[in-house]
């Protein structure tokens, strides 16, 4: 049910801001790859508990790296017409994937619980 409610709001997003439709699909691409990124960095396992830290802030990182890379990117390249469609549509599919990324998470964790069972 969540997966429709996210679908829907995304293609109602995405018929709204029909004229800047570019500039919505580069908030989509920046911060997905952002949010990849630092899911990516920042949970990876280790044997050292110490680098938890270490791995969180390496995340934090990459993702200001990738949307700054992204939004200069999108800015040289004329791609972004509307900062503010962007800019609510990072926003949204910041959240969006976020979310997505930890019920991933959550289900690999889930799946690694019962294959130890």
């Amino acid at each position: 049910m969540k997966f429709l409610f996210i679908l829907l709001i995304s293609v109602i997003a995405g018929v709204f801001s029909g004229e800047h439709f570019h500039s919505f699909m580069a908030g989509f691409g920046v911060a997905s790859l952002a949010v990849g990124t630092a899911y990516w960095l920042a949970f990876r396992s280790t044997q050292y508990p110490q680098m938890a830290f270490l791995l969180l802030l390496t995340g934090l990182m990459a993702k200001l790296g990738v949307t700054v890379f992204g939004v200069m990117w999108g800015l040289e390249n004329q791609v972004i017409h509307s900062p503010f469609v962007f800019a609510l549509s990072y926003l949204f599919f910041s959240i969006v994937a976020t979310y997505g990324y930890f019920k991933l998470r959550e289900f690999q964790l889930s799946r690694l619980e019962a294959a130890r069972a």
